[in-house]
């Protein structure tokens, strides 16, 4: 029952995030995507600051031995959310978030780089399998079918781009959960957010009309309010449950790219989708085994030293 409503939150979650990355999708020819991501960052501060309160962590959240580590965290972040928003104004919502897939598969490959863990060659497999992917949706936006269009290519390009970076920035979670607090993680991301998309000002923010202004607000404060559920969902069921419901997010992609967008899936993006999911699952499900066998081992380790 504790796993379901864990599960009922990562879904609630990845709902509201394609709500989120809609509503930012829709503002794209009105406001740059350094402003998208002021709004995204500076509307869902309030919605995170009383959710800390509520829990009483809001002084867990101000505490921190690491600034510099939420500072490096906070830059990787936000230039992953702003390639991330460039590439919603250039490509079609299911291909944006098909393409974001990868990241899972590039987290992996850094973690062995940077953190040291182990990569033996099962997952390796995986990973290139999971590549291709990524190269038959990219195929036809690079122009490799005969058909250039510039726009899908620089659209295709930061997308990978941002997956990269979003990918380096769990790594530096991984690390600051070592010595941080999750409410300072979350809190000061945020705050980092928003000061570092101040910094985009200089190259042209754009004053949005009533609607588009109320949009972006939504956005933040969606955004906000996903985040908190995404959270709250990890204390109720383990990583290794909630990983496979990530896909769950290219059925809602798929839907309100139809109905709002009016954007048609392709085959080859759907098949290139597949492959990405496929070999992420396989990733998902290796890495349940390993933990599962490391966790019968531990007894061992235990009684003999």
């Amino acid at each position: 029952m504790q796993y379901t409503r864990g599960i009922l939150l990562k879904l609630l979650a990845l709902g509201l995030f394609t709500i989120m990355a809609s509503l930012i999708k829709a503002t794209s020819d009105v406001v740059p995507p350094g402003q998208a991501v002021f709004f995204r960052s500076a509307f869902a501060m309030p919605i995170i600051i009383c959710w800390l309160a509520l829990r009483g962590e809001l002084r867990d959240g101000l505490k921190t031995k690491r600034p510099m580590g939420h500072f490096w965290r906070g830059f990787i972040g936000v230039s992953a959310m702003g390639l991330g928003f460039t590439g919603l104004g250039l490509l079609p919502l299911p291909e944006v978030t098909a393409i974001g897939f990868v990241s899972p598969l590039i987290t992996v490959l850094l973690a062995a780089l940077l953190l040291g863990e182990r990569l033996r060659a099962f997952r390796l497999t995986a990973i290139a399998v999971g590549f291709v992917g990524v190269v038959i949706i990219l195929w036809p936006r690079l122009g490799l079918n005969g058909e250039y269009d510039r726009l899908a290519a620089i659209g295709a390009m930061v997308l990978v781009a941002s997956a990269a970076l979003r990918s380096l920035a769990q790594i530096h979670i991984r690390r600051l959960v070592q010595t941080e607090h999750t409410a300072a993680i979350v809190f000061y991301f945020s705050l980092t957010a928003t000061t570092f998309s101040l910094f985009t000002l200089p190259f042209g923010w754009a004053v949005p009309d009533v609607m588009s202004a109320v949009m972006l607000m939504s956005a933040g404060l969606v955004g906000g309010v996903a985040q908190i559920f995404l959270t709250s969902g990890y204390r109720y069921a383990p990583a290794s449950v909630l990983a496979p419901f990530d896909y769950v997010q290219l059925i809602y992609a798929l839907i309100f790219g139809w109905f709002i967008f009016s954007e048609a899936p392709t085959m080859t993006m759907l098949i290139g989708a597949g492959i990405i999911m496929a070999s992420g699952a396989v990733i998902i499900w290796r890495e349940r085994q390993l933990g599962l066998e490391r966790g019968k081992a531990r007894p061992k380790l235990t009684k003999f030293g």
